[in-house]
């Protein structure tokens, strides 16, 4: 295990493994082409379907590769239309009738696409829990984050049904208490089953993550009506006194800008690293690796 994950306590280490994985390549515009193993966006997505407060975040440290999967290839049903949201509004409100996707084998709505996806697959992830800027109370401290991750994850409990990259390739996932001990323990246990040891391996340029992380520092969470409302009235408190028309004024103001969420909205900013493996270990640490991030102007 490298330095970074040696001289910080607040790792946390899941096993997680499964029949199917698809961790698409976003080069590929049309049918879906997996990386060879596992991403850091991936293995974040599986955690916080385990746990995840708008108080703390995920950054992967590191993934054991024990069965690395082998190749397979078919073909699967997509939907190719996507439903609006003033369409749903106007179904709600009865305004429109109900038009829903036709979905499967000769739809209109559906088409068949290729996939070269993985077959087989377990991994060890390693990630640093850290606190957001809305980790502001006394009661939001880590070791409380710690220990709530670790007892969902020990008694099998999830937000939803963590997935391999897309929604149908589920995965199951356990406790580990130190990365290290746990691929050993696993390599004995699957003999032949398991991954030769990979020595070194370049992978290339490969998906870190598509939310930038110095961003998700700062945490995102939807107010309650409760504080919504407790705004409004702080508002109307500080306009009391002025003329109807300022009031009417501010208030349409207000209306137009009122906040309703904590914290910064993060925009998808998809970011790469070169992927290596050693010793069966991708090492994906932000602070370890280069972090190439893609946005309308290019790399930077």
């Amino acid at each position: 295990m490298n330095d970074i994950a040696a001289a910080a306590p607040n790792r946390v280490t899941i096993r997680v493994w499964g029949d199917f994985a698809c961790f698409t390549r976003p080069e590929m515009k049309v049918e879906r082409v997996s990386y060879p193993v596992i991403t850091p966006s991936a293995a974040r997505g599986i955690l916080e379907a385990i746990y995840w407060e708008p108080q703390m975040y995920y950054l992967i440290d590191s993934i054991h590769i024990i069965k690395r999967g082998r190749w397979i290839s078919f073909r699967r049903n997509e939907v190719i239309s996507v439903i609006s949201m003033d369409n749903a509004k106007s179904w709600m409100n009865g305004t429109r009738k109900v038009s829903s996707i036709q979905a499967g084998g000769g739809a209109a709505d559906g088409t068949q696409r290729n996939m070269l996806a993985l077959q087989s697959v377990e991994y060890l992830i390693t990630a640093e829990v850290r606190l957001t800027s809305l980790a502001r109370q006394p009661r939001c401290n880590l070791a409380k984050y710690l220990d709530q991750i670790k007892r969902r994850a020990s008694g099998g409990k999830c937000f939803h049904r963590p997935a391999f990259g897309v929604r149908e390739f589920d995965a199951n996932f356990a406790l580990e208490e130190n990365a290290d001990t746990a691929f050993a323990r696993r390599q004995r246990e699957l003999g032949a089953e398991a991954t030769p040891l990979i020595h070194y391996e370049p992978l290339g340029l490969m998906l870190y993550d598509v939310f930038d992380h110095n961003q998700r520092e700062q945490g995102f969470r939807w107010l309650r009506e409760e504080e919504i409302e407790t705004n409004r009235q702080h508002f109307e408190e500080g306009i009391t006194g002025l003329k109807k028309a300022e009031q009417n004024k501010r208030r349409k103001e207000y209306a137009a800008n009122a906040r309703r969420f904590d914290g910064q909205k993060v925009q998808p900013q998809p970011a790469f690293f070169q992927a290596e493996i050693r010793d069966s270990v991708l090492s994906c640490h932000p602070d370890a690796v280069e972090i190439l991030l893609q946005d309308m102007g290019g790399e930077h």
